[in-house]
């Protein structure tokens, strides 16, 4: 590990390069997320933003550049990799599936072999206690858009991630849902994870 890497930055990107035929969607980017931080990411619909965390989250191979964890150099050639070195993503648009309980789409990205009564009380007091409220046992065709976006949240928080990355998350809130959001994502931070969060508001990013 060279000085360069600082230990006190959860993650560190370095010349992250992305291109897709003739289009660079993404040019030598270099990111600093210090341990405890919410770093905002605000660029317009286009920019590039959504790429660059779905080459942190293992969903897109970037065409060069580094990325460091913690100080140590890594290869995240996958979502399995980026959460098992803690990291967590929120998409914008949801992947859940309308048929099944919150509790079973929660199960679905677990994997963990817990039975659906366990990963159904964890949900719903990990929900009560962020001020997320969530019924798991609610089907996610009957739920509105912002109950859905919490059964991403808590199956994300479930994972345990250090790193949290939402992309666009209000975009499909009511004022009222965004302003409880933000408040989570402060006491998160409070608790020392780190949050990435990606928007095209300026009014949000100051807020934050």
């Amino acid at each position: 590990m060279s000085a360069n890497h600082d230990r006190s930055n959860l993650l560190e990107v370095r010349g992250l390069t992305k291109i897709f035929g003739t289009l660079t969607a993404c040019d030598h980017i270099d990111l600093n997320i210090a341990k405890g931080e919410i770093h905002a990411l605000l660029g317009e619909n286009g920019a590039g933003k959504s790429t660059l965390v779905k080459m942190l989250f293992g969903s897109l191979e970037p065409n060069s550049g580094e990325i460091f964890w913690d100080g140590k150099a890594v290869k995240i050639t996958s979502p399995g990799v980026a959460k098992k070195l803690g990291i967590g993503m929120v998409f914008q648009h949801f992947s859940l599936f309308e048929a099944l309980t919150a509790a079973e789409n929660i199960a679905l990205s677990l994997n963990d072999g817990s039975p659906i009564s366990s990963i159904a009380a964890k949900a719903r007091a990990l929900s009560f206690s962020y001020g997320l409220p969530l019924d798991p046992d609610s089907l996610v065709g009957d739920l509105s858009v912002g109950e859905r976006q919490r059964i991403e949240i808590i199956r994300c928080l479930l994972q345990t991630p250090q790193l949290i990355i939402l992309d666009e998350p209000t975009s499909v809130l009511t004022p009222q849902e965004a302003d409880k959001l933000f408040e989570t994502l402060e006491r998160l931070r409070s608790e020392g994870k780190s949050i990435l969060y990606i928007s095209h508001r300026l009014e949000e990013v100051k807020r934050i």
